[in-house]
């Protein structure tokens, strides 16, 4: 709307600036000196009153792109372009022997574009230029432009925002290092960052974080959405499986597979600009940022792919299948909250897979309950012939620990990132 209000000014200006110039009467004598050297006869001008059109028309048109642009060089490439145009209309039409003066429309197309430049320097006309620089490529173009057609400041001090954070991270990066050359190791991570960006921000998705180390998405923010949770755990089960293919290339080229993990929590988070002068962008902090850290981090020793907070499972239950993992004890949260896999959709599970998650999740129950026996039996029955399972491997484990005297697999097998319920 701001930007809108600015063109309209702008424009109104420029054809006001071009009504005095015609008043002094220049353009009158220009237009005998053009109508003489296009060889025109005085009493040819069936198109002399276009170009007043044309002064409304490129006035306001230039004034528009000018100030919903971002980049100076498209900027002056559209001015050009104009005054080009318009400039070889006047030929064109002699030689049907028809008169057009592009003095005038050049002339608002010049004030146009000056009072354009002279608006982009304000703090108003740099608005475009700062959110491009905040979200740029990290948000989808759709709503990168409702940004910037919206009236919200480039400021972004800082609210309290409901929003799903998901973080992704190469839990074999070191071992990649070693066994890869250093440009080897860089082309593949790049390939890793790039699919699983591309495809994140595609769905939805900000992008907060994207290095060596991890990757860091946002959904809900700076644009809300109330589905931002179920977006969150469908974009990550897809890119679960485009990582699936992925590896199949990395093997090809490099015999080396990427270990991807994934956290995902949802809960009220703190969104605004933070930096310094010399960097700063939007991100997000607060304890579902932090606990979805955790969440990947832990999740290579329980063996899930997706871990997923109980914030995140509540409003997305419908949509997704899970298994549950563990039950932990949070000082952040301060409460005793239970984590999930993310195993498919919603109803998305074969037959096979449907009955091995319902053996898993009783064995869970029995593992806590403390009876081995039980437990053991139905995660025996939760096995898939020919499937590897490692958080159906993390249970066994634990079970044949708990068994030895004086041993508490239970806190022991707790990562350092949580504490035991």
């Amino acid at each position: 709307m701001k930007n809108l209000k600015a063109s309209l000014v702008i424009g109104a200006i420029s054809v006001f600036l071009s009504m005095l110039l015609f008043a002094t009467g220049l353009p009158t004598a220009s237009d005998a000196l053009l109508l003489k050297w296009l060889n025109i006869p005085q009493d040819g001008r069936p198109l002399a009153g276009t170009s007043w059109i044309m002064v409304w028309v490129f006035a306001f048109g230039v004034a528009w792109v000018w100030v919903d642009l971002t980049k100076p060089v498209l900027k002056t490439l559209l001015s050009v372009a104009a005054i080009l145009l318009l400039a070889t209309w006047a030929p064109v039409l002699s030689l049907h022997g028809k008169f057009f003066s592009p003095v005038l429309p050049i002339f608002a197309v010049l004030c146009t574009s000056c009072l354009a430049f002279g608006w982009g320097k304000t703090r108003h006309g740099q608005r475009n230029q700062l959110l491009e620089r905040l979200f740029g490529l990290r948000l989808p173009k759709a709503a990168f432009q409702s940004i910037i057609a919206s009236d919200v400041s480039p400021d972004f001090p800082g609210r309290v925002v409901n929003a799903s954070v998901l973080v992704m991270a190469v839990q074999n990066h070191a071992e990649l290092m070693e066994l890869l050359p250093p440009e080897s190791y860089t082309a593949i991570t790049n390939l890793y960052l790039k699919t699983a960006s591309d495809y994140l921000v595609d769905s939805g998705a900000y992008l907060d974080e994207c290095n060596g180390e991890c990757i860091r998405v946002v959904f809900g923010a700076p644009i809300g959405d109330p589905r931002h949770a179920v977006r969150a755990c469908r974009a990550a089960i897809d890119l679960a499986a485009r990582l699936d293919d992925l590896n199949k290339e990395c093997d090809a080229k490099w015999q080396r597979r990427l270990d991807v993990r994934m956290g995902l929590d949802t809960g009220d988070i703190i969104a605004g600009v933070f930096g310094g002068g010399r960097l700063g962008s939007f991100s997000v902090a607060g304890p579902a940022v932090d606990f979805a850290r955790r969440l990947c981090a832990a999740s290579s020793m329980y063996g899930a792919r997706i871990l997923i907070g109980p914030d995140a499972y509540s409003p997305a239950s419908e949509s997704v299948e899970v298994r549950p993992i563990e039950i932990l004890k949070v000082a952040e949260k301060r409460r005793r909250v239970e984590i999930y896999e993310i195993l498919a959709p919603k109803h998305a599970l074969s037959p096979e897979r449907e009955r091995s998650r319902d053996h898993f999740w009783t064995g869970v129950l029995h593992y806590r309950e403390r009876q081995w026996d039980k437990a053991v039996d139905e995660f025996t029955k939760a096995r898939i012939t020919g499937i590897p399972d490692a958080a159906l491997d993390f249970y066994l484990r634990r079970i044949e620990q708990a068994r030895r005297p004086a041993f508490d697999a239970h806190k022991e097998s707790v990562p350092a990132l949580f504490h035991a319920a």
